[in-house]
């Protein structure tokens, strides 16, 4: 391998991050949305949000990602690969993230929230600093680790045309027929960037007293 080669998994990791990223600090919340109507019991909408999630985690994230790529532009909504490859890891996640968030909240105990409505808290307030607070703590090391499996499933936004790591490794080992070291050198950066999440959620859970789940 050249130093082209080794500069062109470098920019396909600095792709593969940043479309992660995107996708996680827009998922993370949007999950946070779909759990509270179904844990409010929100009509017609919290069903709405039962039957999203379901649909979507059963889907595999490939068909997701051409459905969003190659059809939407048939009712005129044309995007291109990287906001494409985003919004498919956005959508996926998202699923995923509602149905940790949802275990957290109904973990949650339900006399916390009777003392917060006897002393006059607002629905708000009483969720702002006493439900958020708790089961963030609860749900975090389940959500870092469907981000790293976000980061593992990324590959698929390849088939949008997206240059991630992966499909920078397939065009080397393609050009020298030599598949074996690009593959190699992408799988240490995976086991970087992966390690990079598992280490900042270690400081996190030793900021915040988070329980480490087991892996």
């Amino acid at each position: 391998m050249t130093l082209a080669d080794y500069l062109s998994l470098i920019e396909g990791a600095g792709m593969t991050v940043l479309i992660s990223l995107s996708a996680i600090v827009l998922g993370v919340p949007l999950g946070l949305g779909l759990a509270l109507l179904r844990w409010g019991r929100v009509p017609v909408a919290g069903h709405m949000a039962a039957v999203y999630v379901s649909i979507i985690r059963a889907s595999p994230m490939v068909t997701l990602g051409l459905l969003i790529f190659f059809a939407l532009p048939g009712i005129g909504l044309s995007l291109d690969p990287i906001p494409a490859g985003i919004a498919t890891l956005t959508i996926s996640t998202a699923s995923f993230n509602a149905e940790i968030w949802r275990g957290a909240l109904l973990a949650f105990p339900k006399d916390q929230i009777e003392s917060a409505k006897a002393v006059g808290m607002t629905r708000g307030l009483w969720f702002r600093r006493i439900v958020l607070p708790q089961v963030t703590r609860t749900a975090l090391p389940a959500l870092v680790n469907e981000m790293t499996l976000l980061l593992k499933s990324s590959p698929a936004i390849a088939v949008l045309g997206v240059v991630e790591i992966t499909r920078a490794a397939v065009r080397i080992g393609a050009r020298t027929y030599e598949p074996l070291p690009p593959f190699a050198a992408a799988l240490v950066i995976y086991t970087a960037v992966i390690a990079l999440f598992v280490l900042a959620q270690r400081m996190v859970e030793r900021r915040y007293g988070v329980a480490t789940a087991t892996r």
